[in-house]
């Protein structure tokens, strides 16, 4: 127990995104600074103002998947279901000593099967006719609710859909469950699969996305005065939480520990985040403090930091607010800027990111940065890794409708 409360580690983790198929190939494309963008090559882009994104062209749904299961499932729920087998090996977890209603999932996703809604709309409309799964495949539920079936897991079970938040928001809340004592045990992550001509589209209008269509693996520059927006991004992170007690006893090894989240809300606007960084900054201070934890004891920020001009800009607003002069010191670094912005799965992903870099002593860069913006003038690691003893980190998820979300992560002490 710590502050009376049950402990929560992480012991296993595994994840599918545009930098590689396992983690050790995305520890090595993050430490090396790679990006993952690509022009589009699964669908038209000959209509879009993008024509690039991060995608997972190497994806292989029968790779981890019985062949029939995975034509019933969206692409978005075979993500889910490959990077959750993923870190259930990772685990060691044997889940057949388990009990399985103590076993649960919490997956977060922010738009479900995109894809294949629309190609469904589109065969109705021109031909009539509808796959008869066509409604419980494009659920935002069906993610957790695949990998529920594709394990056995009969414990609690929740999809959390609040835009980019949706799956640091995953963390909290299976931390909480095992907190209260529904599991022992909990799968916690994300899942999206939304790269489609429709999706790109769709955020090209409200000009959320980079045009730098002559140099993708420079479009994505978070925190640099030439961002131009966001590059969108695919893919899946599970993460395996359990409490303390119940991984000692079963000999597991152990990444980290969650010490802290929290949650807060803009309501401010559909799409925009509020300019003043107030209500994330409410977030990181709230985490911290249900860490117990004080500013001067972080020593990095995993950024949320997606490269468009308002987000970072508040980003970087919300950290100076809620570390005060600390927010000077801390190294700060985007995921994103290599992997693009994966939506409802880009805090999972992000707190795998985090948590190697706890257990490895290196902080990845933010590459593209470039040319320096006087609003955005914290550390934020650039362009090159850099070496550094790493105990605590927080991870920022913050989503379209104001939805802010914070975790602290820590190095495990017995």
């Amino acid at each position: 127990m710590r502050n009376g409360r049950t402990r929560v580690v992480v012991t296993g983790m595994g994840t599918v995104n545009p930098l590689g198929k396992d983690l050790e190939e995305y520890w090595h494309g993050l430490i090396e600074g790679r990006s993952g963008a690509s022009p589009i090559e699964r669908f038209p882009s000959d209509r879009l103002p993008t024509k690039f994104a991060c995608q997972v062209n190497t994806f292989n749904a029968q790779d981890y998947i019985e062949r029939k299961t995975a034509s019933r499932m969206a692409r978005f729920s075979q993500m889910a279901v490959a990077a959750s087998g993923m870190a259930l090996t990772d685990s060691g977890i044997d889940l057949s000593k388990e009990d399985d209603y103590r076993v649960g999932v919490a997956m977060g996703t922010g738009i479900g099967g995109f894809d294949e809604m629309t190609q469904g709309a589109i065969s109705f409309a021109t031909k009539g006719r509808l796959n008869p799964l066509y409604a419980p495949m494009i659920i935002p539920n069906m993610a957790g609710a695949s990998v529920a079936m594709q394990f056995h897991l009969h414990g609690p079970n929740t999809t959390v859909t609040t835009a980019c938040a949706a799956s640091t928001q995953t963390l909290g809340e299976a931390t909480r469950m095992i907190q209260r004592g529904d599991a022992d045990v909990m799968l916690a992550g994300g899942a999206e699969a939304s790269l489609c001509e429709v999706g790109i589209a769709a955020f090209n209008a409200i000009r959320a996305l980079s045009t730098r269509n002559d140099a993708p693996e420079r479009a994505s520059r978070p925190f640099d005065r030439d961002r131009d927006g966001f590059v969108p991004g695919e893919g899946a992170g599970t993460l395996i939480l359990e409490s303390r007690e119940h991984a000692i006893n079963r000999g597991a090894r152990i990444y980290g520990e969650v010490l802290g989240y929290a949650t807060t809300n803009d309501a401010y606007h559909q799409v925009a985040p509020d300019e003043t960084g107030e209500a994330p900054a409410k977030a990181v201070v709230l985490a911290l403090k249900d860490a117990g934890l004080q500013p001067e004891d972080i020593d990095y920020v995993n950024a949320h930091g997606t490269s468009t001009q308002l987000n970072d800009a508040g980003e970087t607003k919300a950290l100076k607010i809620a570390l005060g002069d600390h927010a000077h010191k801390v190294a700060i670094s985007s995921t994103k800027s290599m992997i693009g912005h994966l939506l409802g799965a880009a805090g999972a992903v992000e707190a795998i990111a985090t948590l190697l870099t706890i257990n490895r002593g290196i902080i990845h860069p933010t590459i593209n940065y470039e040319n320096p913006d006087p609003d955005c003038d914290l550390d934020y690691v650039p362009n090159t890794a850099r070496r550094k003893d790493v105990r605590i980190a927080i991870s920022n998820g913050f989503g379209f409708g104001g939805h802010n979300a914070v975790v602290v992560l820590a190095r495990y002490q017995e």
